[in-house]
């Protein structure tokens, strides 16, 4: 499959669903849904974006109707198009934001019609489907990363500064991730005590440092398996695994399959074969 819209129910996603695809989640309704066991709160009309992969859980105060937009990475690279659209780093792949967005009803409504659209370009299959397809997938990222991005520089300027200490942990992971693992590490470097640092970045980020580092570490993976050539080892290696064996196990607790398997299955971007 490179491209599909599906309608399900929020009772769909009471246990982890997962797809090696890049899926848009569009919804209403209130109640609490979870991206790799990271619980978010959510009320009104929602739009979420999920990285092939990660595993998400819904769970609505009521029974809603839930559309979601698959389509595979060899289909619609985001990284060959990011300077068209932004979503890579802001709507995807940022461990550091909400993976989701609180839609007006009117976005909320247009982002379905654009659905409905997607739809039925893939019944009527033309010649020139795939392009009008993907002009709407490109149309719908760009809505949404314009909206994030207001969110986001909205929130710097209007609400008190992050954390130091927590903005100092981030650059150090951003530096040190391949090489540190450790939460004492970071905390040293920032001469405070392992929880006085966790309970800052829980505090900032919804998640303890550990967490941020595996996630991290997990990230650069899959950015290593799905953008370049480079063999497991060499992957392992560059991250800081000794054992491909061990970065294996590693990959396999945080992702739910191998490195072997999300490579087969996610494919190789054209980007990897550009850059060759």
């Amino acid at each position: 499959m490179k491209v599909k819209t599906q309608p399900y129910h929020t009772s769909d996603f009471l246990s982890d669903f997962t797809t090696e695809n890049y899926s848009v989640v569009v919804w209403q309704g209130s109640g609490v849904f979870a991206v790799d066991g990271i619980n978010y709160s959510y009320n009104g009309y929602n739009i979420l974006f999920l990285s092939p992969y990660q595993k998400l859980k819904l769970i609505s105060d009521t029974e809603e109707e839930v559309a979601v937009l698959f389509f595979h990475g060899d289909y619609y690279c985001i990284e060959y198009h990011k300077e068209e659209v932004a979503c890579n780093g802001l709507l995807f792949n940022n461990i550091y934001l909400n993976p989701g967005i609180d839609l007006t009803k009117e976005s909320y409504e247009y982002i379905l019609e654009l659905f409905h659209h997607i739809k039925k370009e893939e019944a009527e299959d033309h010649q020139f489907s795939q392009s009008i397809i993907k002009t709407y997938i490109q149309l719908i990222l760009a809505l949404c990363s314009k909206q994030k991005r207001g969110i986001e520089n909205s929130s710097a300027s209007n609400e008190k500064l992050p954390n130091k200490n927590a903005a100092e942990f981030q650059k150090l992971l951003e530096m040190y991730f391949k090489s540190e693992k450790e939460l004492s590490f970071y905390s040293d470097k920032l001469s405070i005590t392992n929880n006085t640092l966790s309970k800052i970045v829980k505090k900032e980020f919804a998640k303890t440092p550990s967490q941020l580092i595996n996630e991290r570490t997990i990230l650069e993976s899959k950015k290593l398996l799905h953008l370049t050539y480079r063999s497991i080892k060499e992957i392992a290696s560059e991250l800081g695994f000794s054992d491909e064996f061990y970065f294996s196990r590693y990959f396999k607790k945080s992702v739910g399959c191998s490195p072997k398997k999300y490579r087969e299955k996610v494919g190789i971007s054209v980007v990897a074969q550009i850059s060759m």
